[in-house]
């Protein structure tokens, strides 16, 4: 056998690692490669063997000190190989110096922990489908390429690092993203991408909870009767109950976990989180 080589992955590779998660029952966007790649185009990597991917990573840089691990994954018929740690252990150097940031389910967090990631806190994945009762209000708009300065400042609040290029990339069409206005300001904003199974929503940041309702309302209201999905910190009580009392399921959680000096950040801002895979 020849020695596995370890390289970043192309475009279309990187939508074959997606195929994988669609696989392992993960559900990512049906239209995510694109967008994703554009957050950090050299941080997805492989481990490919006899020219065959094995395992794969994204390892994506933001800004100059976070990042964040996701999408790790081996083939099946590659497990128990020493693939997947390999490409764990490339990926990690490629982030040396930085925090960096997973959602970690529960089964693997012994392991993060080993590896000296800490948790922060949980996130629970709430489902159903929304009774569209109301209408949209005048103040919820859909965000377009002038709303992207302030867009990004909001994001900025948010989310551990910049992350523009992944922005204009994330709040394009096919995925369909609104945004909450006070006058010239901006109070929340979300998106809705359209995954193999239903609808996910991510981010979901808003100043308060009621208007993180609303947004949530006038995004879900798009994906008709179809199942909707959102990934919401514990620590969001209040929204976790209008969820409940539309009739949605809680399922399962991860945590966010870090290893370096934890961001500082508004978590009250922070309703859903963009991706599992991408933080």
């Amino acid at each position: 056998m020849t020695t596995p080589e370890i390289r970043p992955l192309t475009l279309p590779e990187v939508d074959e690692l997606l195929g994988w998660a669609k696989a392992e029952g993960w559900n990512p966007g049906i239209a995510d490669a694109a967008p994703f790649r554009a957050a950090d185009q050299g941080g997805f990597f492989g481990c490919f063997s006899e020219g065959r991917m094995a395992a794969g990573i994204s390892a994506v840089r933001y800004g100059t000190d976070f990042a964040f691990i996701g999408l790790y994954i081996s083939h099946p018929d590659c497990r128990g190989k020493g693939f997947g740690r390999a490409v764990w252990d490339h990926a990690m150097a490629s982030l040396d110096g930085r925090t960096i940031g997973l959602d970690g389910v529960p089964a693997q967090q012994g392991n993060y922990a080993r590896m000296g990631f800490s948790p922060a806190y949980r996130t629970w994945r709430w489902s159903g489908r929304f009774p569209a009762l109301t209408r949209a209000s005048a103040d919820i708009v859909t965000v377009t390429d002038t709303l992207l300065p302030a867009i990004s400042a909001f994001d900025r609040r948010a989310f551990p690092a910049p992350r523009e290029a992944f922005l204009e990339a994330w709040l394009k069409p096919p995925r369909i993203a609104l945004a909450l206005l006070r006058g010239d300001t901006i109070r929340g904003y979300g998106v809705l991408r359209r995954c193999h199974d239903g609808f996910k929503i991510g981010p979901l940041f808003a100043e308060t909870p009621e208007e993180a309702e609303r947004l949530f309302a006038a995004l879900a209201r798009e994906a008709g009767l179809e199942t909707v999905a959102i990934d919401v910190p514990e620590t969001q009580g209040e929204f976790s109950a209008c969820l409940a009392g539309l009739g949605f399921e809680k399922g399962f959680d991860t945590a966010r976990m870090y290893r370096g000096t934890p961001p500082r950040l508004h978590p009250s801002l922070v309703f859903g989180v963009t991706t599992l895979e991408l933080g």
